[in-house]
């Protein structure tokens, strides 16, 4: 499950205080040194990597709509001509600074997507109006820029070279309490299918991760960013030990898209593919179940161009193994167009090299009925770009026909559908996966101007 981090003071929390200790006890401290070798210590890496953590404090105007409200009659006779009509939400977050020069901050498009107004709090306690530079609902990221002097960033180190095992740290301000240090160690690589954004290569850590720590830094031990914290899986809501990082060669990729163009321009293989499946194994006669085999080449498409089939497996791309769809289609999802892939292709037991270049994502459209018969007479299409920079995620219904059983079970136009039954959606491909399960029940989690809601499909 995935928990935005909000800002969330209670007063119940209560912090005591400490007395300084009497200069006889520090006596007894430990020596800063000891059998001649000193003690280990983060202290001398974090001088020079807090500094560069901010918080992040967001307001956000959102419209409270009344069908009441809507009846002038009604206002005019109840004396509410004046009532406010929308009201402001606040949240809290971290970022950090990686351009001290120009001010960029990266931090989650979770923490600002959508905001009216930004605020970046650094260390020393000075505030800044924040600008939105760009956002990627797809990967989660976003640059914010600040005009100030003396600022300090973090280097970026390459994400790729981690390992399981590998020493990290977490920075951040969780519960709103100042900026807070945690450490623990890479847990696993490469995790996905969490639910929230669309690509993900996540860092897997048990470096503690708690809400408002959203944005903040992961560094290594060298004080270098290997990843931006975004989630955590919890029960409660807290902490368990289970935390992911958005991959900093990821998170600089989009960086760079979005300071350049304002927004991500991702490639397009233009192949559906599914999980090869123990019966599609035997099937296809393969020895075992890794890869993701093409059910469609769609026409013109790059995968068309280079020639490649319905029934191929693409078992690796640009080298690297793939044992699922979804692994397919995070790595196509983040190269940015115009990228020349290489694919390990097998077809009739044979091994193939194919190479395709990758065209530019479009804002495409899907008719309901092909993805399943309850969604007939509904177009669907990917989010517009405005609607992306108001922190939107999902799909949006393009189109509706008014004698459709989406249309009597209560859809309309321009509604932006964001789950199927307890599962997130954030474009079309997503939308393609869940519904082409046929599950029994059809549960759409719809976002309309009067919140969400849930519209079951007989």
């Amino acid at each position: 499950m995935r928990y935005r981090f909000l800002r969330s003071i209670a007063s119940a929390f209560a912090i005591a205080s400490i007395a300084a200790l009497p200069l006889a006890a520090q006596a007894h401290a430990l020596p800063p040194i000891v059998d001649g070798q000193p003690l280990p210590s983060l202290a001398p890496m974090l001088q020079k990597v807090t500094p560069a953590v901010v918080n992040i404090s967001t307001k956000t105007r959102v419209r409270v709509r009344n069908p009441f409200f809507d009846d002038p009659v009604f206002r005019q006779f109840f004396g509410l001509n004046g009532l406010p009509r929308e009201q402001t939400e606040q949240s809290l977050g971290s970022g950090v600074i990686v351009d001290a020069d120009k001010g960029y901050i990266l931090t989650n498009n979770h923490v600002v997507g959508g905001a009216d107004d930004i605020t970046v709090t650094l260390q020393d306690g000075r505030n800044f109006k924040g600008t939105l530079v760009g956002t990627d609902p797809a990967t989660d990221v976003a640059v914010v820029k600040i005009t100030a002097d003396h600022l300090q960033a973090l280097p970026i180190a390459d994400s790729s070279t981690l390992r399981v095992g590998d020493f990290v740290v977490a920075v951040g301000e969780p519960f709103g309490l100042g900026q807070t240090v945690t450490s623990g160690i890479v847990s696993a690589l490469g995790r996905s299918g969490l639910g929230g954004s669309s690509f993900q290569n996540f860092i897997q850590t048990d470096a503690s991760i708690n809400p408002g720590n959203s944005g903040g830094p992961l560094v290594n031990l060298r004080g270098e960013l290997i990843g931006i914290n975004t989630m955590i899986l919890s029960p409660s809501g807290g902490n368990v030990g289970i935390g992911f990082a958005i991959p900093s060669k990821i998170a600089s990729t989009v960086m760079q898209q979005l300071i350049a163009n304002g927004k991500v321009s991702r490639g397009n293989l233009g192949v559906q593919t599914q999980d090869i499946t123990p019966n599609i194994a035997k099937l296809l006669g393969l020895k075992d179940n890794n890869g993701a085999v093409v059910t469609r080449v769609l026409p013109g498409s790059p995968a068309d161009r280079a020639g490649l089939q319905t029934g191929d497996v693409i078992t690796s791309i640009n080298g690297t193994a793939l044992h699922s769809a979804d692994e397919l289609n995070n790595t196509e999802g983040l190269l940015p167009a115009n990228s020349t892939v290489n694919l390990s292709v097998l077809r009739n037991g044979n091994t193939r090299q194919i190479t395709a270049q990758l065209a530019p994502e479009k804002v495409a459209t899907l008719d309901g009925g092909r993805l399943d018969p309850r969604l007939a007479g509904v177009t669907f299409s990917d989010l517009s770009d405005e609607q992306a920079s108001q922190g939107l995620s999902g799909v949006t219904i393009a189109n509706v026909a008014s004698n459709s059983r989406a249309a009597q079970a209560g859809l309309s136009k321009d509604d932006v559908i964001v789950g199927i039954g307890n599962r997130r959606i954030t474009n079309l491909r997503d939308l393609q996966g869940l519904a082409a399960a046929r599950p029994r029940q059809l549960v759409l989690l719809v976002a309309t101007d009067d919140g969400l809601n849930y519209v079951v499909i007989q």
